[in-house]
């Protein structure tokens, strides 16, 4: 378990995301003041704990402090509460409410896509949230699936619970947005923040319209296979309608969807709009809600005054000029101006004031941590300088030393006993002597000191050394021929089947099935009939001899 702070302990992590990870933790002591939720000792919470990256950026630590109060009073029911923001060292997290459910985004790919009834209730709860956090301010810039989590009540059923809300804002300085130039998901991303053009509310009702829309279908409306054909197709193409969407639904689909953020109604109305849509298309509508459903057009009226999104970091805080306190009392800068010069406090007119102590002058101060952090991980960057090697100390150029290895040594714990020279001599058999009676051994009689140790031990034998390999003999003829077997084979082979052809030539009539120009089957078939002839003629012969040598009757 990793303590975060003086207050929580992570326990095991939950997700991962672009920004940070997300812990199962638990709170082991009362939070202080600073706090929006001070919590109860073993409470178990949820805290995400931002990239390194980020908590190394001192623009974004700044925006983090800046920013503490306006997440911390952000409340509804449809938004994941944050209770405490922890600033400690390299360390930056937010700590938030843990909801124990699924996000909306693994829901979808396990259970399909919603009904349109289902999509409209889930979606007005989605904008009551926005125009919530719209009221004050606070504007998500990255509203998806991803970020929406469903609490299950106790009576089962599901409530949309917002979250990561002011990621974005934090995550929006300058070293990171030459790198990203926008911050959001392409999927979801609106026109004009993928122009780069001024922001505000409206971004996250196009999002909103593009959630709907996977609500119902399963996919978002515009898909490619890298960001910038993503980017390309928001800004050039519009949505087209699936043929299971109603009709209603399709008009507040279509109206989040603009391409002018002006178009696009508020959150206010986009809820009270999908309410009545989810109204006139249920079963049990009766004509007068579906009528009001098929004139929502009426509803979805654009905000007055979206609240806008800050293009650089510390825009939404301008600049405060400081009255001038001159003896002229001009509130006008003038850099040309001449320099003051302090009146004195002397005791007398013009002269100098009297000695005094001065106060003791502070040291050089330290750097700022997130000075000194930036700083260490420019070091990390350096270029690699190259150092000169020796070749002899290059492990590429020598070749190892081997060094014989010495078998172990068994350790005998007694020095073996000398042999004898001569094989012991046979025992002469003893004549049995009568029994004798035993005598009991004296008792032992103290010693008055104890038995003088022996000046000298056993002497040990030499370590046996192990046997001394024969070096290896070298051939007479120094000349080596690489594959000089294999040719040593290959001639054998070459030899035998030279004699091994000249005795069938000789030995066999080959010449003379040669010399008659018979084929191989001919040559075959004679031969047979000859052997077959020659053994008919054995066989008669015999016959013959026998008839010569049986005796007349």
């Amino acid at each position: 378990m990793r303590p975060v702070g003086s207050k929580y302990l992570l326990e095991e992590p939950l997700g991962r995301g672009a920004t940070g990870t997300v812990w199962r933790a638990r709170q082991r002591e009362t939070a202080g003041a600073e706090a929006a939720v001070p919590g109860q000792p073993g409470e178990t919470v949820a805290i995400k704990v931002l990239k390194e990256e980020l908590a190394n950026d001192a623009d974004v630590v700044m925006r983090f402090l800046r920013e503490r109060s306006v997440l911390l009073r952000l409340t509804h029911p449809n938004i994941v509460r944050t209770r405490d923001l922890v600033v400690e060292g390299d360390l930056l997290a937010l700590v938030m409410d843990l909801v124990d459910g699924p996000d909306l985004h693994h829901y979808l790919r396990d259970n399909g896509p919603l009904s349109p009834v289902a999509a409209s209730l889930l979606t007005a709860q989605i904008a009551d949230a926005l125009a919530a956090s719209h009221s004050d301010g606070v504007v998500h810039r990255d509203l998806k699936p991803a970020n929406v989590l469903l609490k299950t009540d106790a009576d089962g059923q599901m409530h949309p619970m917002l979250t990561d809300f002011g990621i974005a804002r934090l995550a929006d300085s300058p070293g990171l947005t030459r790198t990203h130039e926008f911050v959001g998901t392409p999927a979801y991303v609106a026109p004009e923040s993928a122009e780069g053009r001024p922001q505000t509310s409206a971004v996250d009702i196009y999002g909103a319209g593009i959630l709907l829309y996977e609500l119902v279908t399963g996919r978002p409306p515009f898909a490619g296979g890298t960001a910038l054909e993503v980017l390309h197709r928001h800004l050039s193409e519009e949505p087209r309608r699936p043929s299971t969407v109603p009709e209603p639904l399709w008009t507040v689909i279509e109206r989040c969807l603009r391409k002018e953020p002006g178009e696009r109604p508020s959150a206010e109305n986009l809820a009270r709009g999908l309410r009545t849509v989810a109204a006139g298309i249920g079963v049990h509508a009766n004509s007068a809600q579906i009528d009001a459903a098929l004139g929502v057009a009426a509803l979805l009226a654009p905000d007055p005054s979206p609240a806008p999104v800050p293009d650089t970091p510390g825009a939404a805080d301008p600049t405060q000029v400081l009255p001038n306190t001159g003896p002229g009392g001009s509130s006008a800068y003038d850099p040309s101006a001449a320099t003051s010069v302090m009146p004195q406090t002397g005791p007398r007119g013009g002269g100098a004031d009297p000695t005094s102590v001065m106060p003791p002058v502070p040291g050089p101060e330290e750097p700022h941590p997130w000075q000194s952090q930036l700083r260490a991980a420019r070091d990390r960057n350096e270029q690699t300088q190259v150092q000169y090697l020796d070749p002899a100390q290059d492990p590429l150029r020598r070749r190892p030393q081997r060094q014989p290895q010495q078998p172990p040594q068994r350790q005998q714990p007694y020095p073996p006993s000398p042999q004898q020279p001569y094989p012991p001599a046979p025992q002469q058999p003893q004549r049995r002597q009568p029994p004798q009676r035993r005598q009991q051994p004296p008792p032992p009689q103290p010693q008055p000191y104890a038995p003088a140790p022996q000046p000298y031990a056993p002497q040990q034998p030499p370590p046996q050394q192990p046997p001394q390999r024969e070096p290896r003999r070298r051939s007479a003829n120094p000349v080596r021929i690489p594959g000089l077997g294999c040719l040593k084979g290959c001639l054998v082979m070459v030899v035998l089947f030279v004699v091994g052809g000249w005795l069938i030539w000789e030995l066999t009539p080959l010449q003379d099935w040669i010399a008659q120009g018979k084929s191989y089957w001919q040559a075959i078939g004679d031969g047979i009939s000859t052997v077959t002839d020659w053994i008919s003629q054995i066989g008669d012969a015999k016959d013959t001899a026998d008839q010569i040598t049986e005796p007349p009757q």
